[in-house]
């Protein structure tokens, strides 16, 4: 990978640029045909490290920070990753009262997600310091998806970063695929039209964090794919490096302030034995409680060996709880010798083998959908809701999409593994979950055009132990299958996991809460039985091989055949039928200039059918009308109501109206509501002196079109109306009157619609005038 120097593309540029900015550092370099530039050294100069990163007009700017020592009581790493959305990138002012960005969007979350993942591994086990990753969106061309070039930036301020212990650097690339040929960061039209969108971070030698959407797309697809991508991530490893170089960046080793390891071997010598025995109970409640005495009494143990004994020294001189940490190390080595050696994992189960899995439809009455999917200690209950068009969710953000018909809602709460908690809404992880599941039913679902509902599936985790997610992807479409949506596939999911003890690896299937917390590798695969719709991998260790991804995959489909004949044994295929308290959705397809008309000033006309009727009414830019509604005489009501409003007049049409107003030169006909036509005194079948003579306002008749005038006037005629056209109306023959009437002085004559008092006796139609 060579880099270049150049001037950069955004911000100021003039000859005293240099000199007022000594420490600037520009380069760019290539990714998939695309240039990147990457600048350090001009703003932001307090943080550990700084960089603006720019793709086309795309521009992010990322700020990573280290404490310099250790908060009280810290005994994990806190590393906190922000990706913060601004408006003002997308030349937008956000809406509300305060006219201010307020908490991160469901897509700012998942980025900040995704920018964690592959990072957290990347730093030393012990490291204990504070790091905060702070990546701007300076501006947004709604070209370039600011994701993957956000972990991308994120890495290159951590490689600046001389008191953070990096272990990087890391490249990041999004994959799709284009008439069968991959692209390397496509633009957001290339990523919907591709069947793939696969977005990889790893070093220059392994994987370290992989997320997929697909369309079916095979293993052997994914993994070519996989391949394509760690090309691409090389390049960019060697570009940070170069640029590391270019900015004279001098890493500071990382020392651990204390060896931890006396305690570790008291532990493991005293207490490891009975640790293993306890592990070779396949109960997990009487594992636990085993356990739980172990590590009881190992504590009274260390404790008793008196204050001045090296351990207790040790424990006194740091404030993070050592001893917790030490026998969490040694369960974990239990743990992984068991699955290494002896191919037997803490529950009993082989590596390859499933949970029991029971799965439940209909449980819920009244709701649109229900499902139950039990898979060993993890249970969920999904729910699935149906509604209208209008119901969809708007998207207030900077990325091109601003609606979605499809949610998939994940809660986790803390009764589901046993604990007290108070339940503040959803959290970033909640957030995560629920998208996965989200994204690997996606593909299944019919288009907008095929069934014009809303879909909903909120999934409760009520019991976990491991694998909630991919849980909640299975419970979510036999809910939507309960529901009756015309699902194209069937779609489960499996949650796979790894021991890696030197060149010994062994892949876990459906792994429980106990092998994510102390294995390897937590790798979730969703899809039906000939290809994946959804991928997610996060590890603990520094990256993975392709050849290992590519076992893990054929075993996750393995395993997920299975899941999907488990499945099957509850529903086989969508209920042909909705739920009786789901609602009905009819669609009318209108003029769009018409939309006026049914909406009305201000919204008037649309508000009284939907109060008249009861029907939820929506109506989109192209002139589809939606009507919503389980009620079938207000289905036909607000439809009746949308047609007459829409209703085309032509020359030659028989229609139906009422009288609603009566003029000396003629009467008004309301041939639908807020569509009025004139029968002019002439039009008229008989002789009459005045109109009275034949309608008068509130009566029923029969009228043919003459014509409709470049105004939209509508011209009527009954003088070639016929008593057999009056039948199939529903109205009697016309019976001519005996007398005629006298016609009023011009003074008394009622005055018609718009004032008008032009008279006259008409003519033209020869004999007596009729009432009808």
């Amino acid at each position: 990978m060579t880099m270049t120097m150049k001037k950069p593309e955004f911000g100021i540029t003039s000859p005293e640029l240099d000199d007022f900015y000594p420490d600037m550092k520009r380069a760019q370099f290539d990714i998939g045909g695309k240039t990147i530039y990457i600048e350090t050294g001009r703003i932001s100069r307090a943080s550990s490290g700084s960089v603006i990163l720019q793709c086309g007009e795309t521009t992010l700017m990322a700020n990573a920070t280290a404490s310099e020592g250790v908060r009280s009581g810290i005994d994990f790493f806190p590393l906190l990753i922000d990706y913060e959305e601004k408006m003002y990138s997308v030349g937008r002012i956000p809406g509300g009262y305060n006219k201010r960005e307020a908490r991160p969007s469901e897509k700012a979350i998942l980025t900040s997600r995704l920018i964690d993942r592959p990072i957290r591994p990347l730093f030393p086990d012990n490291y204990r310091n504070d790091v905060q990753i702070v990546v701007n969106g300076l501006a947004s061309d709604g070209e370039n998806p600011t994701d993957v070039l956000a972990i991308l930036a994120s890495s290159f301020a951590l490689t600046l970063a001389e008191n953070a212990p990096f272990q990087g650097p890391l490249g990041a690339v999004r994959v799709g695929r284009e008439n069968g040929q991959f692209i390397a960061n496509p633009t957001y039209k290339q990523i919907a039209a591709s069947d793939l969108n696969l977005i990889v971070a790893g070093t220059a030698d392994s994987i370290m964090m992989v997320e997929a959407e697909a369309g079916y797309v095979s293993e052997e697809d994914l993994v070519s794919a996989l391949e394509f991508a760690h090309a691409e991530i090389k390049g960019q490893v060697m570009a940070q490096e170069a640029f590391a170089h270019l900015c004279g960046v001098e890493k500071k080793p990382f020392v651990p302030k204390h060896d931890n390891s006396p305690i570790k071997h008291f532990l493991a010598e005293k207490f490891e034995g009975r640790i293993n025995d306890a592990y070779h109970n396949a109960d997990r409640d009487g594992r636990k409680d085993l356990v739980s005495a172990i590590k009881d009494e190992a504590k009274t143990t260390v404790q008793a060996l008196g204050d001045d004994h090296e351990i207790n020294v040790l424990r006194k001189a740091q404030e993070t709880d050592v001893f917790s940490d030490a026998f969490k190390s040694v369960e974990k080595k239990v743990m992984r010798a068991m699955v290494i050696n002896e191919k037997v994992r803490a529950d009993g189960r082989s590596p390859e083998e499933i949970r029991p899995i029971k799965c439940h439809v209909g449980v819920l009455p009244r709701v649109h959908g229900s499902a139950l999917f039990t898979r060993g200690g993890t249970q969920v209950l999904s729910i699935a809701t149906l509604g209208s068009p209008g119901d969809l969710q708007r998207l207030d953000g900077v990325e091109p999409d601003t609606e979605k018909h499809w949610m998939h809602h994940y809660n986790f709460p803390a009764y589901s593994v046993g604990e007290v908690r108070p339940n503040r809404g959803a959290g970033r992880r909640e957030i995560g979950h629920g998208c996965l599941a989200e994204r690997a039913v996606a593909a299944s679902l019919p288009t907008q055009a095929e069934f014009p509902y809303t879909l909903r599936v909120v999934s409760e985790v009520v019991a976990s132990n491991g694998s909630t997610s991919m849980g909640s992807t299975c419970g979510a479409t036999l809910a939507l299958m309960d529901a009756g949506v015309p699902l194209k596939r069937v779609v489960g999911g499996i949650a796979m996991g790894l021991i890696k003890e030197g060149d010994d690896t062994v892949i876990l299937s459906d792994i429980q809460g106990l092998e994510d917390f102390l294995g390897d590798m937590d790798f979730k695969v969703t899809g039906d039985t000939e290809g994946i719709t959804a991928l997610q991998m996060d590890i603990k260790i520094q990256g993975i091989s392709i050849d290992i991804m590519r076992r893990a995959l054929e075993q996750a489909r393995q395993g997920r055949l299975h899941i999907l004949g488990k499945m099957a044994e509850a529903i086989q295929a969508p209920r042909e039928d909705l739920s009786t308290y789901a609602p009905r959705i009819e669609t009318i397809q209108i003029d769009v200039a018409q939309i006026g008309a049914v909406i009305g000033p201000g919204g008037k006309m649309i508000r009284s059918i939907i109060e008249e009727t009861g029907a939820t009414i929506d109506i989109n830019d192209e002139g589809l009308v939606h009507i919503s509604t389980n009620d079938g005489v207000a289905m036909a009501a607000a439809r009746q109501r949308i047609e007459d409003l829409t209703r085309k007049f032509e020359a030659g049409q028989v229609l139906k109206g009422k009288v609603v107003s009566v003029i000396p030169i003629g009467a008004f006909i309301q041939l639908a509501p807020g569509k009025d036509g004139m029968v002019h005194i002439s039009q008229f079948p008989f002789r009459v002196g005045i109109v009275e003579d034949a309608v008068n306002v509130d009566d029923d008749v029969v009228v043919r079109v003459v014509d409709v005038d470049d105004r939209g006037r509508i011209n009527l005629t009954m003088r070639d109306v016929t008593d057999e056209m009056r039948a199939e109306h529903g109205l009697a023959p016309l019976v001519e009157p005996d007398m005629l009437s006298e016609r009023p002085e011009r003074e008394e004559r009622p005055r018609g619609r718009g004032g008008n008092d032009r008279g006259g006796r008409g003519g033209g139609g020869g004999g007596r005038g009729g009432r009808y």
